[in-house]
């Protein structure tokens, strides 16, 4: 049994960090001085990306961001150990007690304009709280008060380190990465050959030779030609080249868009024949559209899915 002196202690210890946690939430990082500044409520309710830890690599030139992701897991995990040492209670009534306050603390934070209601630090401060208090489980065995705060502490490292290790892994199986690139003559063109598409002759823009690795697109002698590729409401990056060879007069336009919207509209009508490029975010298109008119060729068309590293 805990006696009367060390029962103060604790308390002592607890209502100290306690306020330490409130300045930190409340008035540090210059908070009041953005008060004046907010223009309106904040409230996340949904969270995004809880899982993003640093990397080891990261932690070698450490960013303020990176401070945050820890400390608002690590921050908490006292409270896991000094409020079961203060009052007897299971895991399951601790942890509703706890994100209670911790959600009327956002929500006080969101209401004074100190800070903003965000669900992905509930329920990282939550876990700060599980892991003290699982280490309070493992390291509170003894009559020993050294030997129980040794274990406490190693239990709460150990553990902190298996939340690193599998937020790593969860967030990795749950972020998307660019996949290889995809010449777009590889897909599918509606009402055109196979062929199209793939002649790579080079040819001049701007006093630079260029000589397409994947492929070239043009009029082909005709006004205006228009290809239609199917992209399967993939989410991707499109990546091209355009430009009007040096040898054709300086007159042509570019226009591209997926399912009816455009993304992209050039027109040329500059004699220095100056190439350019661009790169065109599509999220969930069906259906890319490329206009060219007059002397306008692009190449070396493609694309980078965006995909899950459990789904390549």
């Amino acid at each position: 049994m805990m006696n009367t002196k060390h029962r103060k202690v604790i308390l002592a210890i607890t209502l100290c960090y306690t306020v330490l946690i409130l300045y930190f939430m409340f008035i540090a990082f210059g908070r009041a001085d953005t008060v004046g500044r907010e223009t309106g409520y904040t409230f996340l309710f949904l969270p995004d990306d809880f899982f993003k830890l640093p990397d080891l690599s990261d932690l070698l030139h450490p960013t303020m961001m990176d401070a945050v992701g820890f400390g608002n897991i690590a921050a908490f995990i006292p409270f896991g150990i000094l409020i079961p040492l203060l009052y007897r209670t299971g895991f399951i009534r601790f942890m509703i007690l706890f994100i209670l306050c911790i959600l009327v603390l956002e929500t006080v934070q969101a209401l004074t304009l100190l800070g903003s209601f965000n669900m992905n630090d509930v329920i990282q401060n939550s876990l700060g709280a599980a892991v003290g208090f699982g280490a309070f489980r493992f390291g509170f065995r003894t009559k020993k008060v050294r030997r129980n705060l040794a274990a406490t502490g190693i239990s709460a490292i150990v553990l902190m380190i298996g939340i690193w290790g599998s937020f790593g892994i969860i967030d990795k199986a749950f972020t998307k990465e660019l996949g290889p690139f995809v010449a777009l003559n590889e897909l599918k063109n509606s009402g055109a050959s196979s062929s199209t598409g793939t002649t790579r002759d080079s040819f001049q823009i701007g006093g630079q030779n260029v000589e397409p690795q994947y492929n070239a697109y043009s009029t082909e002698g005709k006004s205006t030609v228009t290809y239609t590729y199917t992209l399967g409401k993939k989410e991707l990056y499109l990546y091209l080249n355009f430009g009007i060879p040096d040898q054709e007069d300086a007159h042509g336009s570019l226009r591209i868009s997926a399912d009816g919207q455009e993304y992209l509209s050039t027109s040329v009508e500059d004699p220095s024949h100056e190439p350019g490029m661009s790169s065109i975010y599509l999220q969930g298109a069906h259906e890319l559209t490329i206009t060219l008119e007059g002397n306008e060729r692009i190449w070396d068309v493609g694309f980078r899915e965006m995909r899950y590293t459990w789904n390549k």
